[in-house]
């Protein structure tokens, strides 16, 4: 994606903590349409974005994010937390990885599917040069930005299990889920202890959880690719 893409990214989502925002995803399978409930985010510099829609895939009705050379997002505001309901779990398949999809390259920060999850992290907590970056976004994009964000992906080049921050920002930490083609093509269900990631991509206990963005992007590699989503859930642990 673009320099400032994965700054974008976490601008679309609720910084801070909404009391009234719910605490669990609206469901896609009962969805009648996606908004309210769910703000499509197109990017600044980003001719095409990404196409969502709801469809009926096997029985059920799923999100279906398709990227041709495009990239955007879809976004809703939550209030969780991850002390009490950790367990991140969701379904997708996707049709095919992102050929040449790399999450250390910038030029190859694309993927067939990305979930984003959102905290309510206090910038002051930050060293100092990261502090003078975050302030001078926030001034550029007349925002509040989340200072800290997880974004699980469907890879390519990394092995799964992977944690690394983004190549634009590592206030964004990317946790690979899936890689490759072995799996492409098949309804696979997954969970993870969103807590635990946070304490091991950032080193400290997770804050409360303002948002989640579903999405695939190509723009930068060129590539086409489809990917569905089932429903999202936040739970506790077994």
């Amino acid at each position: 994606m673009r320099q400032v893409l994965a700054l974008v990214l976490l601008i679309v989502a609720v910084a801070r903590v909404d009391a009234q925002a719910p605490a669990q995803p609206t469901p896609f399978s009962s969805a009648v349409e996606l908004a309210p409930a769910w703000r499509h985010t197109t990017l600044p510099k980003v001719e095409r974005p990404t196409r969502f829609a709801l469809v009926e895939r096997e029985g059920r009705r799923v999100l279906e994010a398709r990227a041709e050379a495009s990239a955007s997002s879809l976004t809703q505001a939550l209030d969780v937390d991850p002390t009490a309901t950790p367990i991140l779990r969701w379904r997708w398949r996707t049709e095919a990885a992102v050929p040449g999809s790399d999450l250390r390259l910038r030029e190859r920060d694309d993927y067939a599917a990305r979930l984003y999850v959102f905290f309510d992290y206090d910038p002051s907590r930050l060293p100092l040069g990261e502090r003078i970056a975050f302030a001078l976004g926030r001034a550029i994009h007349g925002e509040a930005l989340p200072a800290a964000a997880l974004c699980y992906v469907w890879g390519t080049a990394q092995a799964v299990g992977t944690i690394a921050p983004n190549p634009y920002t590592d206030r964004l930490r990317m946790v690979v889920v899936e890689s490759g083609n072995d799996r492409a093509g098949d309804w696979l269900d997954e969970a993870r202890d969103v807590a635990a990631d946070f304490q091991a991509a950032f080193g400290e206990p997770a804050p409360r959880i303002t948002g989640i963005a579903v999405g695939a992007d190509t723009d930068n590699t060129g590539a086409t690719a489809t990917t569905w989503f089932g429903d999202i859930t936040f739970g506790t642990r077994p």
